[in-house]
């Protein structure tokens, strides 16, 4: 968190386009490096057992997801330093309260490499779990990244977009996704929910073609529903599918997922900017027909889910 704050303040500090990339890679550094240790933190302090520390885990994100957008609409209008100190502050007083409210969780009984989390892709579940949410995640920072170039809307009218879109990521991956998972299982509900967000992404493109801004607004919201599924799922997924640790886990999976997200920004822009606005979508529709593939054919390393 120290190391967002730093780089945030200096990304608002910034005086170019190559500094504010410089400094956002030191972001997303520590943007990583929280990712991998967060989840962990709250599976092992929260005193309701795993799937409800990872349900409480996914409600923190998508309350955040949800008031962000609105947040840095409000900031960015006021000037475009604005949102960069913002989040240098809001992580200031994440780190003041981790300081000084987070017990410290039991060290492990053994060290742990910096090598482990790659050794535990090893295990087919995981590794499994962990391609195939490569691709999905494709599909959602395409959704994240690039939708806002399409919308031709004010940072207010974007902001509220993805402020509807994120109270249905919250609200799929809170009420929705345990429930799904309990009555269908953990493989059929990612089925369910790569194949709606693949068909909701083939609609963006054909609302896109017939230029129907109205139908691509609603779309694009309805994209929370999902994506929400896929959060908690794949979380929780990665959480029980192998024997190794829950931080080496976890930082496993997370490794492999974000080239997902690293990738799509970059990629649909390109798409989208040289091609078509379309393009990108189709894209992103093809990416959940591939982790869908990967589902079924590697299925014999899931068993340890059918039982969850």
């Amino acid at each position: 968190m120290a190391i967002v704050v730093v780089f945030a303040a200096l990304s608002g500090s910034s005086g170019s386009v190559a500094e504010l990339i410089g400094f956002r890679a030191g972001w997303g550094l520590g943007n990583a490096l929280f990712i991998a240790t967060a989840l962990a933190v709250i599976v092992g302090s929260a005193s309701g057992g795993m799937e409800a520390a990872i349900v409480l885990y996914e409600a923190a994100l998508g309350v955040g997801i949800a008031s962000g957008p609105l947040l840095g609409a409000v900031l960015g209008d006021w000037h475009w330093r604005a949102p960069f100190f913002g989040t240098a502050t809001l992580m200031a007083v994440g780190f003041i309260l981790i300081a000084t409210l987070l017990t410290a969780p039991a060290r492990p009984a053994t060290k742990t490499r910096l090598s482990d989390p790659l050794r535990a892709l090893a295990h087919g579940g995981l590794s499994t779990t962990a391609v195939t949410a490569l691709f999905y995640n494709f599909a959602f920072f395409t959704i994240l990244a690039f939708t806002p170039f399409v919308l031709g809307m004010s940072p207010y009218g974007i902001g509220a977009v993805f402020f509807a879109w994120g109270v249905l990521v919250a609200v799929s991956s809170v009420v929705v996704a345990p429930r799904l998972h309990h009555r269908i299982g953990a493989v059929p509900t990612l089925h369910t929910a790569l194949g709606l967000l693949l068909l909701l992404q083939a609609a963006i493109a054909v609302a896109l073609l017939a230029d129907v801004h109205p139908v691509l607004i609603v779309l694009v919201i309805a994209t929370g529903i999902p994506i929400g599924l896929n959060n908690t799922v794949f979380t929780e997924a990665a959480m029980e599918v192998s024997d190794a640790p829950r931080p080496v886990a976890s930082a496993g999976y997370n490794f492999v997922r974000w080239l997902g997200g690293a990738c799509a920004p970059f990629v649909a822009t390109k798409l989208g900017e040289d091609i078509s606005p379309v393009y990108p979508y189709a894209l992103g529709a093809a990416c959940c027909l591939v982790a869908v593939v990967i589902l079924l054919l590697r299925r014999h390393h899931l068993a340890a889910l059918r039982a969850v």
